[in-house]
């Protein structure tokens, strides 16, 4: 609770707010209620009673202003959350007054006030303004916060995805890639011709999907799969029945993907795994529910320095600007499971 209190009034601490509020209600107490003060227990009084109105307002504005922006984004609603942050903030300003200053006077008189309407209309009109206003200023505050956050996480996300597209990239044009894909091409070239252009065909499409994707954040799945087919081959005409690799799924026209995940999982799963007679390595990507599954056979074999491990995690932060669902990891059974979120274009 107290780390919740905390983040809600950053960046003050619980001390330095209450200090701040009581700094107001003391301005509050000098301008509005110097007049009636006569005596230190009606000085005590009216600090509190103007102490109260202090926090509850501002309190009750941030979290209102909190619990609005967890159900309408700004970027999204940006007119339906002004409206609604202007029209509620009132309603709970005026509210909260007239409860204080019920309280305040029952506290004073211990009775309530006979003509309970026409007291609550006094000063009301002045509640309704001040509230009026303080609306405005959370609403602007808010507008500026979620559009500078939005700015940062644009260029956070630009930043990212660079390194992420870089890393792709550099996984495909690695030495080990081109001197494998190379061998196999120069062994296809004495043995099978036909297979030997086809090998290239294949590469070719490879790289030409790479660099076309390069620039985009997001592209449909049935573009993926497809370019799948080409990197499946190139695998498949190195290992041979070494590697067992299945796409059991189908892409609806709407569903969308981060470019380069499925390839990424696949190369992580051949190059931290046995690829063997012995021990074949066994892929399939398939769809559960709204979820994609990449599931591999586990047999560990020893990686080289130059492997950094960066690709699931850079996966997971590319997501997660997508969509607030989460990429799943497991290791059980002698199988290695990462399950990947489905996007569709409306999430975009």
């Amino acid at each position: 609770m107290l780390k919740f209190i905390r983040d809600l009034i950053k960046p003050f601490s619980i001390v330095q707010y209450l200090l701040v509020n009581l700094g107001f209600s003391l301005l509050v107490l000098v301008f509005f209620t110097s007049g009636q003060i006569n005596g230190i227990w009606n000085l005590l009084f009216y600090g509190l009673w103007s102490f109260l109105v202090v926090i509850t307002q501002w309190t009750g504005a941030i979290l209102i202003n909190h619990l609005l922006d967890r159900k309408i984004k700004w970027i999204d609603k940006p007119v339906l959350r002004s409206i609604l942050g202007i029209v509620i903030l009132i309603f709970y300003s005026v509210i909260a007054f007239m409860l204080v200053k019920y309280m305040m006077y029952f506290i004073k008189y211990r009775s309530i006030p006979e003509d309970t309407w026409g007291f609550a209309a006094t000063s009301s009109l002045f509640t309704v303004l001040i509230s009026f206003n303080m609306s405005l200023i959370f609403t602007a505050i808010g507008f500026f916060k979620a559009w500078k956050r939005a700015l940062i996480n644009s260029e956070k996300l630009k930043t990212e995805m660079m390194a992420y597209k870089y890393e792709s990239l550099r996984n495909q044009i690695n030495p080990h890639f081109l001197f494998n894909s190379f061998n196999v091409l120069s062994d296809l070239v004495y043995a099978d011709q036909a297979m030997a252009v086809k090998f290239i065909n294949q590469l070719s499409d490879l790289f030409r999907y790479v660099l076309d994707s390069r620039d985009k954040e997001l592209v449909p799945l049935s573009d993926e799969l497809a370019f799948m087919q080409s990197y499946i081959y190139l695998l498949k005409t190195r290992f041979e029945d070494k590697l067992d690799l299945k796409i059991e799924l189908k892409a609806e026209a709407d569903e969308l993907i981060v470019p380069m995940t499925l390839q990424l999982l696949v190369e992580n799963a051949v190059k931290h795994n046995e690829v063997s007679e012995a021990f074949p390595l066994q892929i399939s990507i398939r769809r559960k529910e709204n979820y994609l599954e990449v599931e591999n056979s586990l047999k560990i074999k020893m990686v080289g320095e130059d492997s950094k491990n960066t690709g699931l995690k850079n996966i997971i932060q590319q997501f997660g600007y997508f969509t607030d669902r989460q990429i799943e990891v497991s290791d059980s059974g002698g199988k290695f499971l990462v399950k990947i979120p489905v996007l569709k274009a409306s999430e975009k």
